[in-house]
């Protein structure tokens, strides 16, 4: 079983998440008493926070990079970096490594062409639905990428930060997210990215008739598949 390295508290309670599905899984594969050899180095989400609000991404990339050199230098053998947002200086983080970070589109990509999705609703930050470092990432695999209109992506942006990663979970914020999805899903949408890994908290597949595809559950599973040798091709 290889070490994974988990960079994590982009929020801790996504990050417990990662811990709990990691640990299950490798049970349910492994049997008796065993879990995952992992490695967490949890952030100061507000020093991030700062950095995104100020537009200092560089700044962001060098903690993230010094944190990822930290547990490979501690023999994490992967990265999995526990938040979809902070993907967009994924390079600058891979460029200071010799060991793979696992990168969160790329997994969940592979995971709406496996159900034979053409075209994706996409829910997460202000960050991530408007800037193409993530969209650009699923197109790139052959995925059309839908997000919701203006408003919209102010009212899931304000969730996510104001609700969610406070770990406060509000049955009309989940209403105002269903009426979200059923408009993407008027606009085309075959399947919904939860987009930031706080959402699952909120949304659960009995909310939505079309797939959702749970990026912290995608991306937890995708590092047990490489922990144990079984990467999806």
């Amino acid at each position: 079983m290889k070490t994974i390295g988990l960079i994590g508290g982009m929020s801790w309670e996504s990050s417990a998440e990662y811990y709990r599905i990691i640990n299950e899984e490798v049970k349910k594969r492994r049997g008796g008493l065993h879990s995952a050899r992992c490695i967490l180095y949890s952030v100061d989400f507000e020093e991030i926070e700062m950095c995104q609000s100020r537009g200092e991404w560089h700044k962001a990339a060098e903690i993230l990079a010094d944190a990822a050199q930290s547990l490979e230098a501690a023999g994490a053998e992967c990265i999995v970096l526990c938040t979809n947002t902070m993907h967009k200086v994924a390079d600058e983080i891979q460029a200071g490594m010799r060991i793979p970070l696992l990168h969160i589109a790329d997994i969940t990509a592979k995971q709406a062409l496996a159900h034979n999705i053409k075209t994706i609703g996409l829910l997460g930050t202000r960050y991530t639905m408007e800037q193409d470092f993530y969209t650009s990432r699923l197109e790139t695999q052959g995925l059309k990428v839908l997000t919701p209109e203006e408003g919209d992506r102010g009212i899931v942006n304000e969730v996510i930060y104001h609700e969610l990663c406070l770990g406060e979970i509000s049955n009309e914020s989940r209403n105002q997210f269903k009426r979200m999805i059923q408009s993407l899903v008027e606009q085309g949408a075959e399947g919904i990215v939860l987009g930031c890994t706080e959402i699952g908290l909120l949304i659960k597949q009995e909310d939505s008739f079309v797939p959702l595809f749970d990026t912290t559950l995608i991306h937890a599973i995708g590092a047990v598949d490489y922990a144990l040798s079984e990467v999806i091709k």
